[in-house]
C-alpha cells in the first residue's frame, strides 16, 4: 500500500520554507509528515498532505517544481528498540532504505515511519512475515 509523498524542490534561502507552508496553510491542506534535506544550492522537501492532489495543484499553480512519489508507511511498535528491530530486519534481508522519516502522529501504541526503499517487493514481503503491515492512505485520513 503506497502512500503519495510530494517532493518540493527549493531555492536554499531565508523564508521558502515558510512560504510553502504558508501557501499550503492558505488553502487549507493539513501536513501529516515533514522531512528537509539541503545541500548548499537548494533543498528538497518532503511532505505528505491530507489531501496530495489539491497540495499538488496548488504548489504546481504556485510555480514550484514538484515531483510525487509512493513511499511506505509501517506501523511501528511505539517502545524502545521498536524501530531498531524493523532496521535491523531490514538490513538483514538486504533491503537499503533511501531516506525515512516519521509521521506527525501515533496512536494504539504505534508510531508511524515513512520508507522509501531500493527493493519494494521484497521490503513488503519482509514485513508481512513478521507480522507488519503497510498502512493504507485511508487507515491515515488521507485523500
Amino acid at each position: 500500500m503506497a502512500v503519495n509523498q510530494i517532493s518540493v524542490f527549493l531555492e536554499n534561502r531565508t523564508g521558502k520554507l515558510a512560504e510553502i507552508t504558508g501557501l499550503l496553510a492558505e488553502n487549507k491542506i493539513n501536513l501529516r509528515a515533514i522531512s528537509i534535506a539541503e545541500t548548499a544550492d537548494y533543498g528538497v522537501l518532503r511532505i505528505i498532505a491530507d489531501d496530495s492532489e489539491k497540495a499538488t495543484n496548488v504548489l504546481l499553480n504556485s510555480g514550484n517544481i514538484i515531483n510525487m512519489n509512493p513511499v511506505t508507511v509501517v506501523a511501528v511498535p511505539d517502545k524502545p528498540a521498536g524501530l531498531s528491530e524493523l532496521l535491523n530486519m531490514l538490513a538483514k534481508s538486504n533491503v537499503s532504505i533511501e531516506y525515512m522519516y516519521s509521521l506527525f502522529t501515533h496512536q494504539n501504541d504505534k508510531a508511524y515511519m515513512v520508507f522509501r526503499v531500493t527493493d519494494y517487493e521484497n521490503f513488503i514481503e519482509l514485513l508481512n512475515a513478521n507480522g507488519l503491515t503497510p498502512v493504507s492512505a485511508d487507515e491515515l485520513g488521507l485523500k
